[in-house]
């Protein structure tokens, strides 16, 4: 009975994990640049209590759905849509090295090149800055150029390049902050074939109707596991009853 029992727990937390990365998911879907996390599930042999920690950590290393979001055109010279496979360098909170697909960019009162998570964007060499400027390109390949006040509108000065990676996807993680990291820790290298759209930007690749229907599945599940508990504790009581009138 006690198999039984752990069966439904395990079952009903796999399930509050899920719902947990579906509204997390839910709550993305206007982030730009967002990679809704998958869930999974692992059989394992039910073996006591310890059972339970190695299915929470199985579900936190759930992966991501790597495919494009749909591109919209902002025409603002600061955003940026990764063409094809890809990814922005940005420094993470811990202050190593992370990848994102985000690319609403601004720029801060210090100059430095920000995205709309207020994470710094890498260039060639570490964080970029950008001097002021009466006008700012940015080409295909990443590069920064801009046309300082007071200077001729065909005098364009080149500022930093925008680094640009292109791992497997074997190659990364997500880790706790939402970011992405390679899996060996060390600093991918810039990719010249990955290229950039100006002015405009990659949508979160959330389906919010599929979500929704995963909510629905993940709540109904949970119901099931709950009512297997209550069955599992009801048989043990029943079981109980008769040891004691055959004693």
């Amino acid at each position: 009975m006690d198999k039984y029992l752990y069966l439904a727990m395990n079952g009903a937390a796999q399930a509050m994990l899920a719902q947990q990365n579906n509204a997390n998911n839910l709550a993305n879907i206007s982030t730009v640049g967002f990679k809704a996390t998958l869930d999974h599930f692992q059989s394992d042999p039910v073996s006591g209590p310890g059972h339970l920690d190695r299915v929470y950590a199985s579900n936190q290393a759930a992966g991501a759905n790597l495919n494009p979001g749909a591109v919209t055109t902002t025409g603002r010279p600061l955003d940026l849509a990764i063409s094809g496979d890809g990814w922005f360098a940005v420094q993470g909170p811990d202050g190593g090295t992370a990848y994102s697909r985000r690319g609403d960019f601004r720029i801060d009162p210090a100059g430095l090149l920000l995205n709309g998570a207020n994470q710094i964007v890498l260039g060639e060499s570490g964080p970029i800055t950008i001097p002021q400027f009466e006008s700012l390109e940015i080409g295909r390949d990443g590069s920064i150029s801009i046309r300082a006040a007071g200077q001729a509108a065909n005098t364009l000065v080149g500022v930093d390049r925008i680094r640009l990676v292109n791992p497997s996807q074997e190659e990364l993680y997500r880790a706790d902050d939402g970011l992405f990291r390679s899996r060996n820790a060390a600093e991918l290298p810039a990719d010249a074939s990955v290229s950039v759209t100006s002015g405009a930007l990659e949508a979160s690749n959330v389906n919010a109707v599929d979500a929704m229907v995963r909510m629905i599945d993940y709540a109904r599940f949970f119901e099931q596991q709950v009512k297997l508990m209550k069955l599992a504790s009801e048989n043990d009581a029943a079981s109980a009853r008769l040891m004691r009138m055959s004693g």
